[in-house]
């Protein structure tokens, strides 16, 4: 019996250590039917900056000493630049440069970016993706707004940001979206948009205020609602 039960302990060990391993050990990637083969894309590309380099090329562009067009007074952007969001844009170069001399961000609020995922998508090699979870903190005025002593963390939705290059290195489109409304603390509101609203002084439109469905739309949903009730009644 003995013999039996220290067997059968063995039995366990080797078990679990193999299930261990074969967890721990790395798995050959999966490939979804019709997912880019990068490789092979980036192999065919007449771009000539190559994806790793331009990658260090945004966040060169990103860094302080540039800061998108504002630090280098644009020499970075192409003339042809523009800049595009959700609900803001296309803008020019020069109106980009303007807009954001008009009010600086980093002057009332301490940002951390939080930037992740840098890639470089394969069906566009011009253009270098990425993403961002913005946290801030105020700390000085910022639109009539004093910070306080309790100010709250200003927790932005995480945003999808984009950078497209020209083949001499400048960027002629910068642009982001926000991926998901439902996070942070700012009504869903990305960008600049985001700031307004948290300290309170979201402008009077309707594209910077959290998103609120049409009455058409609640009205659409509803109709939907009341045929799904009436298609179950009737079986």
């Amino acid at each position: 019996m003995k013999t039996i039960a220290a067997t059968t302990t063995i039995l366990a060990v080797t078990t679990a250590v193999v299930s261990v391993t074969a967890l721990s050990a790395p798995a050959a990637p999966i490939i979804l039917p019709g997912e880019v083969d990068t490789t092979a894309a980036f192999a065919t590309s007449t771009f000539p900056i190559s994806p790793p380099d331009l990658i260090n090329r945004a966040k060169q562009i990103l860094g302080p000493e540039i800061g998108i067009g504002t630090q280098d007074s644009g020499a970075c952007l192409a003339t042809d630049f523009e800049f595009v969001a959700a609900v803001v844009g296309p803008i020019g170069r020069e109106e980009y440069l303007d807009a954001l001399g008009g009010f600086k961000l980093e002057e009332s609020f301490d940002i951390e970016q939080n930037t992740f995922g840098f890639t470089v998508d394969p069906l566009q090699p011009n253009r270098v993706w990425w993403y961002g979870r913005q946290v801030s903190t105020q700390i000085a005025p910022f639109m009539g707004v004093e910070p306080a002593a309790d100010t709250e963390e200003l927790t932005l939705p995480p945003q999808s940001f984009h950078m497209d290059f020209t083949e001499e290195g400048l960027v002629k489109e910068f642009g982001f979206y926000t991926v998901d409304r439902r996070q942070g603390n700012t009504g869903g509101l990305g960008g600049a948009f985001g700031y307004f609203y948290g300290v309170g002084k979201p402008l009077p439109i309707r594209e910077c205020q959290p998103y609120k469905p049409s009455f058409r739309f609640r009205m659409l949903g509803l109709i939907g609602s009341i045929g799904k009730k009436f298609s179950k009644g009737k079986e």
